[in-house]
């Protein structure tokens, strides 16, 4: 079973577009896709996939919308390559979920955008209410993390998996977590707007549950898995209510793993902006090999893995 995995924010860099853009064989096609999922966002997703900088496109509003986009767009120029078919299940971690939602059938790639940008906006705003951030914490027990950020009125984020643990909240608190860490761990600030996945994030659900209910939505034609406990999710009423509530809840990346390895998963596709999902996968799932779709240049690798399993 093949595994496409798409990336959440804080996996783009300026100019990672540019190569789709540019590409000699579907450049005018990616251009083109750009362009109609700019208008259902709102957001020039051209101009910030290719010549915004840094800080432009860690704007919670541009970030979230610019990826989505650029998963669904490297999935198209994958499956003009291969069969959609040889992909055994798709998952996306945090915002990578409504991706991901896409790809399975549960929504349309309009309403992926559309729905991200409400999710985007909310959470920019809510990230504006209180100044809060986010930190990475490496090679710490959980449980003595766990009962540190208890103390310090902090919150885990993202369980990444292979000894990773994403916290957030308090700006105060996390630069004490940052001089006082547990033992044996690292501490590193993340360059984020705010404490996502924590209860600082709840002022975001409302819109985007009520966003969410208008849609049109279909169970996954494809296994999808959640973020929200690992598990395989069979209604795509469900994935969506659960991608909608975990705004405000940790992402479970590590149970996402373990349930690809359950499944007998055999191999990952991680779709643009990529390269965070398949370090993950190398800590969390040893043995099991993984493609990082960055550039058309990496598009080979991606065919040959899924026709490798499929044959």
């Amino acid at each position: 079973m093949i595994v496409l995995a798409a990336p959440g924010q804080g996996s783009q860099t300026p100019g990672f577009l540019t190569p789709w853009i540019d590409d000699p064989d579907s450049g005018d096609e990616a251009r083109a896709l750009l362009a109609q999922l700019s208008e259902a966002s709102g957001v020039d997703l051209v101009a910030h996939g290719t010549v915004s900088d840094a800080e432009t496109i860690r704007d919670t509003a541009i970030a979230q919308p610019l990826i989505v986009a650029a998963g669904l767009l490297t999935a198209r120029a994958l499956f003009q390559r291969v069969s959609a078919d040889t992909v055994g299940a798709v998952a996306g971690h945090s915002v990578g979920e409504l991706t991901a939602a896409a790809l399975a059938g549960v929504i349309s790639e309009g309403d992926a955008v559309s729905l991200v940008t409400v999710r985007a906006k909310g959470m920019a705003a809510a990230a504006a209410e209180t100044p809060t951030g986010m930190s990475a914490v490496l090679g710490a027990d959980e449980a003595e993390l766990l009962a540190k950020l208890d103390e310090l009125g902090l919150e885990p984020a993202n369980f990444n998996g292979g000894g990773q643990i994403v916290v957030a909240g308090a700006l105060e608190a996390l630069a004490k977590l940052a001089d006082e860490p547990p033992a044996r761990a690292r501490v590193i600030p993340l360059q984020v707007a705010g404490a996502f996945h924590t209860r600082y994030m709840g002022s975001a659900i409302p819109a985007l549950r009520e966003a969410a209910a208008a849609v049109q939505v279909s169970d996954p034609a494809t296994p999808i898995f959640t973020n929200h406990d690992g598990s395989r999710v069979a209604s795509g009423r469900e994935y969506l209510d659960l991608l909608v509530s975990q705004v405000a809840s940790p992402v479970r990346w590590d149970k996402t793993m373990e349930s690809f390895l359950a499944a007998g998963v055999t191999g990952q596709i991680e779709l643009a902006p990529a390269g965070a999902l398949t370090g993950l996968a190398k800590r969390g799932m040893k043995g099991v090999p993984s493609v990082a779709i960055k550039t058309p240049d990496d598009l080979q690798a991606a065919v040959d893995l899924l026709q490798g399993a499929a044959s």
